[in-house]
C-alpha cells in the first residue's frame, strides 16, 4: 500500500524543541564553517529569533537551515516533518547565504585604492548589495534568520575568544547591521555593531569601554531607575506617557565621536530617555517636569517642534545632569512625531547611516525606497502589537521589499542594479557599451539562455561576446523584448546613427567623385570646394548629397565658377543659412509657370508660404518680379482688389506636380500645446523622423500654454498634413496646423 504524503496544512505548528531535537538527531558532531557545533549554532539562532517574537515556522527554519546540507533529501525530509512553509523558508535562507557570502566578500574586497572615485564606487556596491539582499528574499523572515545567524556566529567568536576572518566584522558592519537598522530591529543592530567593532578595532573598543567606566548592566540599571522616577512624576501630574530609554552602545558612541568630532567628555547622550505623549502641550509640560527633576545643561536644549529639521523631524531635545553627576539626553515628542521619525520620510535609519553628513543635518529622505523600508519597519513593529488592532506576525509571511530594480551578479560577484524586465543585453550595456555591441549570447547561472530572457533577482550573468561586431536592429524592436533599459536603447540607437552617418558619407563621396570625373575636375581641392559651397568639411557635403538634400548641380556650378543664383531679396535672416535640399527660399527655381510670360523672376510670398499642389496666383511687384501667393491668401486678395491688372495666372510645373522636382518649400506650422519639460525635444523628434528640415522657430508661453511656430522645408503639402497629424499625437499638443 502506497503511503499518502502528509500535507503541510495538516501538520501542527512546529515547536523549537521539536526542531532542535531533530537537529541533534541528524547533526551528531557536525560543525558549521566557523567551527561552531551545528547543534549549538541552531539553538543560538533559534533563541535569537524567539526574542524577535516571530512565528513558530520562522523559528523552526532558523534551527534547521544549517542542517540542510547534512540531509540526503532536505526538501522532502523537512517538508514531511515540519511542513512546506518551513521547507520553503529553509531553502530561501540557503539561497540567501550562498548569494550574500560570495557577493558581499567580493564587494568589500573589490576596491583596494583610496581614491575618491574608487571609494564612491565601493559605497555604491555596498548599497546595491544591501538592497539586493532585501529584494532577493521573497519573505522578510528570511532576512531576519540571516541576521540572527550572523549574530550567533559573532557571539561564538567572542565567547571562545577567537579572531574571525577580517571580512566577517567588516561585512557585518557594512551589510548586516545597516539592514537591521533599516528594519528597526535595534536589539540585533547594537549587538551586531558592538561585536563586529570589537573584532575590527579592538584597541578603540577597549578604550571607549574603559571610558564608560561602568558595565552595561550597571548603565541599564541606572536607566531603569531614572525611568521609574520620571514615570512617577508624570503619573502625579496626570500625564499619560510612554517612557523608554537605553544607554548608547560602544559602536554608536564611537560613530558619534567621529561624526561630530567630539571628545568622549563632550558627549551628553551616552544615556538617553525618550518620552512619548499625546499632544504638543504635554511635550512642554514634560519638559518642565524633567528640568525640575534634574539640572538642565545650558545651551543644550533644542526645540525641533517649533523649528523642525529640514527633513521634517520634530521633537524636544534637552540634556540634564543625573544624580550621579553624569549628563544624559531626554527626547520628548508626540505619537505622531514618533511615527514620522521612525517610519515616515524622516528616515532615521538613513540619518544614522550617513555619518558626519547625517549629524550635520544634511540628509533628507524622499525616495520610494525609503517609503518601502518604512512600511517594513512598521510591519515589524506591528507584529509585537498582539493586543492592538493591527495583525501580528502572520503578515510577515507575505512581507517583501517591492523594489523598483532587480539585482544580478557578474561572474566576479559584482552587484548590478537593473530595471524590472531587464535582459542580458541590458546587463551587457550597463557594464560597458562595447560589451553590449559585441554581445552574442549569455549564460545565466551557468545555463545558456536567449538574449531576450528577463533576468531575476540574485542570478549570475555571464556575457558571451565576439571580438568585433555591432548590435542587431532587432534589439530596437520593443515587441521582441531584447531591451528594457532606456540606457541600452540609447546606446544602440547611437551606434546605428553612427553607422548610418558613415554609410551616407561613403555614398556621398562616390557621387561627388563621379561628378568630378564627369566635369574633368578630379584634381580639385575638396576642402576648398566644400567651403565654397558653404560646408565646414567635405564629409558634411558628402552626407547631404547622399540624402538628396543637396543637388550635384550646385557642385557643377561651383566647378565652372558660374555665379550663384541671385538670392531672394526679402528672405529673412534665418533662411540665409544652408538648409536641407535646394530651397526656393535661396533663389532656386520655384517650379512655377507664368501663363504668357517667359523668364519672369518669381519668388514665393512669405505671408502664405505656398507649396505644391496649393492653388496659386501671381502678383507683379515693383522691381522684384512676381510674388507667388496661395489663391486663398488674404493679402493677395486685398492687393488684387486694388490692382487687378497686376494679377497673372500661374500654375505649378508638371515636374513639380508629379513629384520629380528637387526643390523644397518653406512653410509655417503653428503648434499649441500644454507647456512641459521635453516638449520641444518631442516635437523635434517628429520632424527628424519625417526628415523635415526646420529652418526657423518662434515660441512663447502664456498661462502654461506654449505657442510655437516652426518654419520647415517640404517638397509638397502632403508632407505638411502628415507632419500635423503626427504632431497632434505628441503628449500635450492641443492643435497643430499650417499657418493660414
Amino acid at each position: 500500500m502506497t503511503e499518502t504524503p502528509v500535507l503541510a496544512d495538516t501538520l501542527p505548528e512546529p515547536s523549537i524543541d521539536d526542531a532542535l531535537a531533530f537537529v541533534r538527531e541528524h547533526a551528531k558532531d557536525a560543525r558549521v564553517s566557523t567551527g561552531e557545533s551545528l547543534v549549538d549554532h541552531a539553538a543560538g539562532t533559534a533563541r535569537i529569533m524567539q526574542t524577535l517574537n516571530v512565528d513558530p515556522y520562522a523559528i523552526a527554519a532558523a534551527a534547521l537551515f544549517a542542517l540542510a546540507p547534512h540531509l540526503d533529501d532536505p526538501e522532502k525530509v523537512i517538508a514531511e516533518r515540519f511542513g512546506t512553509e518551513v521547507q520553503r523558508l529553509v531553502g530561501d535562507v540557503r539561497k540567501l547565504l550562498r548569494l550574500g557570502s560570495v557577493s558581499s566578500r567580493a564587494t568589500l574586497a573589490a576596491v583596494s585604492d583610496n581614491t575618491r572615485d574608487a571609494q564612491a564606487a565601493r559605497r555604491a556596491q555596498v548599497e546595491s548589495l544591501r538592497k539586493m539582499l532585501l529584494a532577493f528574499a521573497q519573505d522578510i523572515r528570511v532576512v531576519l534568520i540571516r541576521l540572527a545567524s550572523r549574530l550567533q556566529t559573532l557571539r561564538y567568536y567572542a565567547a571562545h575568544k577567537m579572531e574571525p576572518s577580517p571580512d566577517v566584522p567588516r561585512e557585518t558592519l557594512e551589510i548586516y547591521a545597516p539592514l537591521a537598522n533599516r528594519l528597526g530591529i535595534w536589539q540585533l543592530k547594537w549587538e551586531l555593531e558592538d561585536l563586529s567593532f570589537r573584532f575590527e578595532d579592538p584597541a578603540t573598543y577597549k578604550r571607549i569601554a574603559k571610558l564608560l567606566d561602568e558595565k552595561r548592566v550597571e548603565r541599564e540599571s541606572y536607566v531603569t531607575g531614572a525611568i521609574a522616577r520620571l514615570q512617577k512624576e508624570l503619573d502625579t501630574a496626570h500625564i499619560k506617557a510612554e517612557v523608554s530609554g537605553r544607554p548608547k552602545h560602544i559602536y554608536s558612541i564611537w560613530k558619534k565621536m567621529r561624526g561630530k568630532q567630539l571628545d568622549f567628555a563632550e558627549l551628553n547622550d551616552v544615556r538617553a530617555f525618550r518620552v512619548i505623549v499625546g499632544d504638543i502641550k504635554d511635550c512642554y509640560t514634560v519638559l518642565g517636569i524633567v528640568h525640575n527633576l534634574w539640572q538642565p545643561v545650558p545651551r543644550e536644549f533644542d526645540d525641533y517642534i517649533s523649528r523642525p529639521k529640514p527633513n521634517g523631524y520634530k521633537s524636544l531635545h534637552t540634556v540634564v545632569v543625573g544624580d550621579d553627576g553624569r549628563a544624559f539626553e531626554v527626547q520628548i515628542r508626540t505619537h505622531e512625531m514618533h511615527q514620522f521619525a521612525e517610519y515616515g520620510v524622516a528616515a532615521h535609519w538613513r540619518y544614522k547611516e550617513a555619518g558626519a553628513r547625517g549629524y550635520a543635518g544634511q540628509v533628507t529622505a524622499s525616495e520610494k525606497y525609503d517609503e518601502k523600508i518604512a512600511w517594513l519597519r512598521q510591519l515589524l513593529a506591528w507584529k509585537d502589537d498582539v493586543e492592538g488592532e493591527h495583525p501580528g506576525w502572520q503578515h510577515l509571511r507575505d512581507a517583501t521589499l517591492d523594489d523598483d530594480h532587480i539585482y544580478v551578479l557578474t561572474p566576479q560577484a559584482r552587484v548590478v542594479a537593473l530595471p524590472h524586465g531587464a535582459t542580458a543585453v541590458d546587463f551587457a550595456y550597463h557594464l560597458h557599451s562595447e560589451l553590449g555591441h559585441r554581445c552574442r549570447g549569455a549564460r545565466v547561472d551557468g545555463a545558456m539562455v536567449p538574449l531576450n530572457t528577463p533576468l531575476q533577482n540574485g542570478q549570475t550573468v555571464e556575457i558571451i561576446a565576439v571580438k568585433e561586431g555591432g548590435p542587431s536592429r532587432d534589439w530596437l524592436n520593443p515587441q521582441l523584448g531584447y531591451m528594457h533599459s532606456p540606457r541600452a536603447r540609447q546606446k544602440v540607437r547611437a551606434w546605428f546613427n553612427t553607422v548610418d552617418a558613415a554609410e551616407n558619407v561613403a555614398q556621398g563621396r562616390a557621387i561627388v567623385e563621379k561628378t568630378l570625373q564627369r566635369e574633368g575636375k578630379t584634381s580639385v581641392n575638396l576642402d576648398q570646394l566644400a567651403a565654397k559651397l558653404g560646408f565646414k568639411a567635405p564629409e558634411d557635403l558628402y552626407a547631404v548629397v547622399a540624402k538628396d538634400e543637396f543637388s550635384v548641380r550646385n557642385i557643377e556650378h561651383a566647378l565652372s565658377d558660374a555665379p550663384p543664383p541671385e538670392p531672394e531679396p526679402e528672405a529673412p535672416a534665418q533662411f540665409e543659412k544652408r538648409s536641407s535640399g535646394q530651397s526656393v527660399a535661396q533663389g532656386a527655381s520655384t517650379g512655377v509657370l507664368v501663363v504668357g510670360v517667359d523668364a519672369l523672376l518669381t519668388q514665393l510670398a512669405r505671408c502664405c508660404r505656398p507649396a505644391p499642389p496649393d492653388p496659386i496666383a501671381g502678383f507683379v511687384t515693383r522691381g522684384k518680379g512676381m510674388s507667388i501667393h496661395r489663391a486663398d491668401c488674404t493679402t493677395f486678395q486685398r492687393m488684387a482688389q486694388r490692382s487687378p491688372e497686376r494679377v497673372l495666372h500661374t500654375t505649378w510645373s508638371a515636374e513639380v506636380m508629379n513629384g520629380r522636382g528637387s526643390s523644397v518649400y518653406p512653410v509655417d506650422l503653428s503648434v499649441e500645446s500644454a507647456d512641459r519639460q521635453g516638449l520641444l525635444r518631442d516635437i523635434s523628434e517628429v520632424f527628424a523622423r519625417e526628415k523635415i528640415n526646420v529652418i526657423g522657430v518662434k515660441s512663447q508661453s502664456r498661462r502654461n500654454i506654449a505657442y510655437m511656430q516652426f518654419t520647415v522645408e517640404v517638397s509638397n503639402s502632403a508632407q505638411i498634413q502628415r507632419a500635423c497629424t503626427l504632431l497632434g499625437e505628441v503628449q500635450g499638443v492641443i492643435r497643430a496646423s499650417r499657418r493660414a
